[in-house]
């Protein structure tokens, strides 16, 4: 008994002490509410709009839009220049049954003389034998030449090959261009705008939300251009059997709908249809204030410097004076494009990098890709003609420095020289095929020693003491028995007293006025 007290005690002593709870039971009032907030908690949406803007996102769409009026205020503030953007007539010249074919073979040797035209001829005949064979393997006209099925798949993928190498050739000669629009399209400002339009739009004038629609248009042949790089890619990383056939196709119709696409509606969207609007009086009366405020400056630039124009600039040295400067000739001779891009840039003549890259392309991009063609080919005859083709290109590249010194001595008014067959514009490219580092140095020296200002030159000034400017003159005029840089340097300035004695017509004009 006493053993099972002690087993009593020593489990109460064990067991849990009950402790006051106090529960309080919510009325109905509070139970229909907390039920009303737990459904309008569930039925609620998320506002993405307050939790974008928290962090300070925003959508794609509202960038664009918010872009696009950024630039369109940019545009309007631009004007176009004097006489671009006004409608022209349609159909003024009288229809004439009588063809003038001495008016129409003047015009195509007119359009010939341009060496990127008679590049874009070879280009298209080249195109059309290859295509036209290609049509007529597929339609099965040429089963009698080639009988057997393995021998016509053979010569379809030769035509193939041909024509996947002429447009990723033709892809990279325009893509600079491209790149180079793109990078103007970016930085939009008004020397950019008025160089757009006169390129995407009609008459060169203002259209509205020009920036959008040149934005896609660019983006349109960007897009074709890559997809030509990956058809090409296809073609030459794959063979006619292990090719796959949906990524050929894709790239394919690609390659065909967008520069289509780009090409109507360049036509038919505001950037090629006439604008009557009042931005248009608008534009021209800014454009005129503003050619008026700009030759107001150069006057007084000339003013303010006393420069002088040459009427009748000559040539800086002969073809072959290449002591004159050392440095110039052996950076024309290793670093041709180089210079090339950075004279053609000072001159006016566009940028420095898009006449890098294309001269670069056109003295190496036949070379490689005519090659890759022709080791896909199998062929060796073929293969052979094909690489010799590319080697050939490779070499009449040079005539793109050519092309750009006959525009240098037009626009400039330098004297030409006609020791090919009389032509000064075949002697030009005689210069740069044969010996086109001294012809690019004697383009520099000539850049050096004038100034260069639109499209005319002046003579440099040098200032020295005791308020005496020292023009420079004209170089002399080289003779048969003489050289023509035997001048020294000091002859090839004049002290005068300052003012100088030398002045433009328009300064003489605004002193006697002023008087």
């Amino acid at each position: 008994m006493v053993a099972n007290g002690e087993q009593e005690s020593d489990m109460s002593q064990d067991a849990p002490k009950l402790r006051e709870y106090r529960i309080q039971i919510a009325s109905i009032q509070e139970q229909r509410s907390s039920k009303r907030r737990l459904l309008d908690f569930l039925k609620a949406k998320p506002s993405m709009g307050d939790f974008m803007s928290k962090l300070k996102f925003a959508s794609p769409l509202k960038i664009f839009r918010r872009t696009v009026n950024q630039r369109e205020e940019i545009s309007i503030s631009v004007p176009s220049p004097v006489g671009v953007g006004r409608p022209r007539r349609r159909f003024h010249v009288q229809f004439f049954r009588k063809i003038n074919w001495h008016s129409l073979l003047s015009t195509c040797v007119e359009w010939i003389k341009n060496p990127m035209n008679i590049a874009l001829l070879i280009w298209l005949l080249c195109v059309a034998v290859s295509a036209a064979m290609l049509g007529l393997l597929l339609l099965g006209l040429l089963n009698d030449v080639f009988p057997t099925k393995a021998l016509r798949n053979y010569w379809i993928e030769i035509n193939n090959q041909v024509l996947n190498a002429l447009f990723t050739l033709m892809s990279l000669y325009q893509h600079p261009n491209l790149f180079y629009h793109l990078a103007m399209l970016c930085r939009w400002n008004s020397e950019d705008i008025v160089e757009l339009r006169k390129i995407y739009c009609k008459n060169g004038a203002y259209r509205p939300h020009e920036w959008a629609h040149m934005m896609l248009v660019l983006g349109l042949l960007q897009i074709t251009c890559f997809a030509q790089y990956a058809l090409c890619g296809l073609y030459w990383g794959y063979s006619i059997n292990n090719r796959p056939e949906l990524f050929e196709n894709l790239f394919l119709a690609l390659g065909i709908a967008a520069p289509v696409f780009a090409a109507l509606y360049t036509v038919y969207s505001p950037l090629g249809r006439e604008n009557n609007s009042d931005s248009d009086e608008e534009s021209h009366a800014k454009s005129s204030e503003a050619d008026a405020n700009s030759w107001k400056k150069k006057k007084q630039q000339q003013q303010q410097h006393q420069r002088v124009m040459v009427s009748k600039p000559e040539w800086i040295g002969g073809l072959l004076d290449l002591r004159d400067d050392t440095t110039v000739c052996y950076l024309s001779f290793l670093c041709t494009c180089c210079v090339f891009g950075w004279n053609m840039e000072r001159l006016g003549f566009g940028n420095m990098y898009v006449h890098i890259v294309t001269f670069l392309l056109l003295c190496l991009a036949p070379f490689w890709i005519f090659n890759i063609a022709a080791l896909n080919i199998h062929n060796y005859v073929l293969g052979d003609v094909i690489g010799v083709a590319g080697v050939v290109l490779c070499v009449f590249g040079l005539m793109y420095g050519g092309f750009w010194r006959i525009q240098m001595r037009k626009r400039f008014k330098l004297p030409g020289d006609g020791f090919c067959f009389g032509s000064s514009s075949l002697t030009d490219y005689a210069k740069w095929m044969f010996c086109w580092p001294c012809s690019l140095a004697q383009e520099v020296r000539t850049g050096n020693f004038y100034d260069v200002e639109d499209d005319s030159l002046f003579r440099k000034l040098i200032e020295s003491d005791d308020d005496v400017i020292q023009i420079v003159v004209d170089p002399p005029k080289s003779d048969d028995n003489s050289n023509p840089n035997s001048v020294s340097g000091d002859a090839m300035t004049q002290p005068i007293q300052h003012p100088p004695a030398l002045v433009s017509i328009e300064q003489r004009d605004t002193a006697a006025s002023s008087t």
